[in-house]
């Protein structure tokens, strides 16, 4: 059944058209993630199909007694009625208490928050997921989400994918988070340059889709370019020339996979950062930290001991107000622990992306601001300027001219980003850097990254981006330690879902009164009669064993390398072959004492 139509829709804003001529429908059960450039006409798009604008040329019409549900980007919440009257709408609490649905939407979203709090005191987050959970709760034909992922952090992101691909509502979602996208979305619409492209599938399959699409292109243009060469030849020699057309055999999904390139060359950056920061990044020696300085507020470590080595690029996961912000923040030097000692290395040069933007002079032009940092830039093996940097990020042409003080937050976030680059850090601490980036910049931020040397930590609730960019996650848990994730996001989600982790309300204290959740499980404890001490021990072995299995890897490498080197001195490949089988043989064997050593920590 069709819901929605849009015959030759236009629409403009002053002298920029949005769409032009757009032409499509929604039907019954259809799952439509729309992406495109930030001011592209996203969410113009889904304003006219939810009826919301009118476009300036065309007609869209919707089902009769069609219902829609809306999640816009702001809120019309009245700051004076309460959280549970707003999201229940007056519904009595035996009516909603007995609705498993409603509770498990409650509890997912509004867990941290007292139902009967006024709508006024609440964050922005709080009234985001407010909203959403409103919005839930109803009953509708078309669901409409723009950013539904903001504010909500991997565990929610993950069970709102799953709640979404459950329902039977037709839902058209406007999102940067890709992997959201591949989980919840069964068709892709683009937005781009006033037309909307339809592609069949989520995020992967629109991405190989458009790159065929691109190679075809790119195919057609070769032979087009082919017979112009031809034709100028003939005319120049007189009689043609016998040629035999190119032919064309390569599958299509095939030649995409088996050009693929590899995201990072993991062996040579780890080269080039060691070079760089020598043996020490960060060590943590039986740190204590609390969020709000010493004795205050939520314990985030209890006598962490933990290294971060030169290479490394690991992604911090917690649910919000673990005190992931925390940690960076300790590893900046902007906070102190209570006990313990955070040694840095010499060598260390430092970027910290954190989620407040910095001060920037809103006089002056973006491009100035750039290099006043630094005019050249040195990423892997090519050198960058300022202006090709900007070009990368989103600041084509004229935008690079802009006056800082026009800009809106997700182009200052942009150009924070890059001014942290171009000082040629060593380390960087990123805290939420996908904050207002649209897919095309996140790309190439993700490939920018690929290429640059140096230990990188990462925080982050996208979790495509967290995936993609991270090599090694790592959890706050809740029990006051650095856990490591060799399972990455599926691992922590399975320990969440399983109660091995407490909630940032369990560690810290009672959840409010009129919360309408209970509170999480507590941690699993490490093996019974461990005393503290036993457990650091424990713990600084498991650290030294991580150490060693990654230089083991690293002389794994090199022996592959020199055996690729050696292929035709069968003496010297005999030689090589028996130093990687001892090798292989003493990392099988270091691996066995970790995954005993985890045993007894019970990780």
């Amino acid at each position: 059944m069709n819901l929605v139509n849009l015959e030759s829709v236009s629409h403009s804003y002053g002298p920029k058209p949005l769409l032009k001529d757009v032409s499509l429908g929604i039907e019954a059960g259809d799952r439509i993630g729309v992406v495109g450039r930030n001011g592209g006409g996203k969410t113009t798009l889904i304003s006219m199909i939810a009826g919301n604008l009118r476009p300036d040329s065309g007609r869209v019409t919707h089902n009769r007694g069609l219902h829609v549900g809306v999640l816009s980007q702001g809120d019309d919440l009245d700051p004076a009625r309460s959280v549970g009257d707003i999201v229940l709408e007056g519904r009595a609490e035996h009516e909603w208490a007995g609705d498993a649905g409603v509770r498990e939407i409650l509890a997912n979203l509004l867990g941290d928050v007292d139902l009967s709090a006024p709508a006024g005191s609440l964050s922005g987050g709080e009234r985001r997921r407010t909203a959403l959970a409103r919005l839930l709760i109803g009953e509708h034909d078309l669901i409409i989400l723009d950013e539904p992922t903001n504010h909500l952090d991997i565990e929610a992101i993950d069970w709102l994918a799953r709640h979404l691909s459950a329902r039977k509502s037709a839902l058209l979602v406007v999102t940067h988070d890709r992997w959201f996208l591949d989980a919840v979305s069964t068709r892709t619409w683009e937005v781009v340059d006033g037309a909307v492209e339809r592609y069949e599938g989520g995020y992967a399959a629109y991405v190989l889709a458009k790159a065929e699409r691109a190679r075809i292109a790119a195919a057609s243009e070769a032979r087009r370019q082919n017979l112009m060469r031809k034709e100028i030849a003939w005319l120049r020699r007189g009689p043609p020339a016998r040629t035999s057309k190119p032919k064309f055999r390569i599958d299509a999904a095939q030649a995409l996979i088996a050009d693929e390139p590899p995201a990072r060359e993991s062996v040579e950056l780890v080269k080039f950062a060691t070079a760089r920061l020598g043996r020490t990044v960060y060590d943590l020696e039986e740190v204590t930290l609390h969020a709000g300085g010493p004795g205050r507020g939520p314990q985030v470590l209890d006598g962490c001991t933990w290294q971060f080595g030169p290479g490394d690029r690991i992604g911090l996961i917690g649910v919000n107000g673990s005190g992931k912000s925390s940690v960076l923040r300790l590893l900046a030097g902007t906070v102190q622990p209570d006990s313990g000692k955070v040694v840095r290395g010499k060598t260390v040069r430092l970027a910290h992306l954190s989620q407040e933007l910095a001060e920037l002079d809103p006089a002056r032009r973006v491009l100035e601001t750039v290099e006043e940092i630094r005019k050249f830039i040195q990423v892997g093996k090519r050198e960058w300027t300022a202006s090709q940097l900007l070009e990368r990020l989103g600041f084509k042409g004229e935008a690079q001219w802009k006056v800082v003080g026009d800009l809106s937050g997700g182009e200052r976030r942009r150009l924070q980003l890059l001014r942290l680059l171009m000082d040629d850090p060593n380390v960087l601490l990123l805290d939420e850097p996908t904050n207002d980036l649209d897919i095309e910049t996140l790309n190439e931020l993700e490939d920018l990254l690929d290429g640059w040397p140096g230990t990188l930590i990462l925080v982050s609730h996208d979790r495509y981006f967290l995936e993609r960019v991270a090599d090694r996650c790592v959890a706050l848990l809740g029990d006051g330690r650095l856990s490591m994730l060799p399972g990455g996001v599926d691992e922590y989600l399975q320990r969440r879902a399983a109660g091995g982790a407490l909630s940032a309300r369990a560690a810290s204290g009672p959840a409010s009164s009129g919360t309408a959740v209970a509170s999480a499980a507590a941690a699993p404890a490490a093996e019974p009669g461990l005393s503290a001490k036993e457990e650091r021990e424990l713990r600084k072995e498991l650290s030294r064993l991580e150490r060693q299995l990654d230089k083991l890897s690293g002389r794994e490498a090199k022996l592959h390398d020199a055996m690729a080197e050696a292929a035709a001195d069968y003496g010297r490949l005999a030689e090589l072959d028996a130093d990687l089988k001892a090798v292989q043989a003493e990392k099988e064997s270091v691996e066995g004492e970790w995954l005993e050593v985890a045993d007894r920590l019970g990780e």
